[in-house]
């Protein structure tokens, strides 16, 4: 179940130390369902260099002063084709509570509402069904099977593709 204890918001410098103690905390967890990261990712350093890259809006999920979670926009494109890829992930210890599809359809309302992005798409692996089952609960469609799609956990890994369609409205002119 979801209540107030729980908060979905931009990260921000200050969370950076924050956020390697939950990926350090969940490494095992994410591991099958990650990339292999260089040592510089579990640095406040590389956290802050990963919150300003370009394209890239960057949430994170909190339980009081704790990271829990990460929500992302990547590659956001504007323009005719405004879009951006949805990623996400929840503690271990927080699964079962709603909190994945909570942070997607923020990232979803994010997407529609602030930045006027058309779709935004996803993709998972193949046996990734809780992943999948996440999508479902937020109206995507799967649209395709890539594979070799990911370079995840050492190996490049089969995907299938999804998207949700956010709305008609045609882009602002250039």
């Amino acid at each position: 179940m979801i209540d107030e204890k729980y908060e979905i918001r931009p990260a921000t410098p200050d969370d950076a130390a924050a956020i390697v103690e939950a990926h350090l905390r969940n490494r095992a967890h994410l591991g099958p369902t990650d990339p292999v990261r260089a040592d510089a990712f579990y640095t406040v350093e590389g956290q802050v260099a990963r919150m300003n890259e370009h394209g890239t809006a960057r949430w994170i999920i909190t339980h009081g002063d704790k990271v829990i979670g990460r929500a992302d926009l990547s590659g956001i494109v504007l323009g005719p084709f405004r879009t951006a890829s949805l990623g996400y992930w929840v503690d271990g210890e927080y699964l079962g509570r709603g909190l994945a599809v909570r942070a997607a359809e923020t990232m979803i309302a994010h997407a529609r509402d602030d930045l006027g992005l058309h779709r935004v798409e996803a993709s998972t692996l193949t046996d990734n069904l809780a992943s999948q089952r996440v999508l479902a609960k937020c109206g995507f469609e799967k649209i395709g099977f890539a594979p070799t799609y990911l370079h995840i956990d050492g190996a490049w890994r089969d995907h299938f593709i999804f998207q949700r369609i956010l709305h008609d409205n045609p882009p602002p002119l250039a």
